[in-house]
């Protein structure tokens, strides 16, 4: 029997990833010689930027933006393409029995985030650029998971949390979370990453991996009762669901020089990012499979 080629991802165990886990139950990985062995990360795009610099995970679904700021930052890994074209909205949310109910009366709070270089992180610099906030007065809690959120929030051990806003909407029905707001990343949400060993020793694997998947996401919205199958895997309501499948766009191609230049531009202007790169230093184009092979 051909010996399978391993490749070890990882990704957020919500909503975006579930035609991941519909392709592992097909076996289709496994019928094109490939043992993709799935990773949940629920500390989210910092806790998978270190996988892929420590080569704990071969490939990532991982934020763009968060990303492309560790790459810069030395990470060896290269983006592939971009998985989900469609802005990813942040609830800005706040403990439920808080007596604010604006964000800008919460300036002097606390944000909670998952990690250092996450996308709670990192979007919480956009929401004190929108409201005009120093960011260097910006005080962080770190609570690794959307639980330690809870906690934390719940013994006002933080005062602000951003996560995407469809997952967090269970617990501001069980009047936990108030949500204050909403903010919408001005780049596509999530691309597919894979580090630079990977990309030199399996390019032909991760080849296949993404035509693959690009089959799976193509094919999601249509899949019968879908809206249903999404809310039980993640205790989500239909209604809710239905909303987040009409915002969201799967896409299989590549991330363009202007969304590069959007991310460095707002991230420059908040402290974050202090050099500029090009697209070039960023991505790595896999060949394409025909699809007529």
């Amino acid at each position: 029997m051909e010996k399978k080629t391993t490749i070890k991802i990882g990704g957020v165990p919500e909503h975006f990833n579930l035609p991941w886990h519909l392709a592992l139950e097909d076996d289709a990985f496994a019928k094109e010689g490939i043992d993709l062995q799935w990773q949940d990360v629920p500390e989210g795009t910092g806790r998978m930027s270190k996988l892929l610099r420590n080569e704990k995970l071969d490939v990532a679904c991982i934020l763009t933006d968060g990303i492309v700021k560790d790459i810069i930052a030395g990470n060896k890994s290269r983006i592939l393409q971009v998985y989900v074209s469609s802005p990813l909205l942040w609830g800005v949310h706040a403990p439920a029995q808080i007596e604010a109910d604006r964000t800008e009366q919460l300036e002097d709070g606390k944000i909670a985030i998952s990690r250092y270089g996450s996308g709670s992180h990192l979007m919480s610099y956009l929401l004190a650029k929108r409201h005009g906030w120093d960011t260097e007065d910006i005080e962080f809690e770190l609570i690794n998971t959307l639980d330690g959120a809870v906690k934390a929030l719940s013994t006002n051990k933080a005062q602000l949390f951003l996560w995407e806003r469809y997952m967090t909407q269970p617990i501001v029905d069980q009047g936990i979370f108030k949500r204050l707001e909403t903010i919408a990343t001005p780049w596509p949400s999530f691309v597919i990453a894979a580090t630079e060993n990977c990309i030199k020793e399996k390019e032909e694997a991760l080849s296949k991996m993404l035509h693959i998947i690009n089959i799976y996401t193509a094919d999601f919205k249509s899949i019968p009762s879908i809206d249903r199958t999404v809310a039980s895997h993640y205790n989500l309501q239909v209604g809710d669901v239905q909303q987040w499948l009409l915002r969201t766009e799967f896409s299989s191609e590549q991330l363009l020089e202007s969304t590069v230049d959007t991310i460095i531009e707002e991230f420059t202007a908040v402290g974050i990012i202090d050099r500029k790169v090009t697209l070039k230093d960023l991505v790595h184009y896999v060949p394409k499979i025909d699809e007529e092979e």
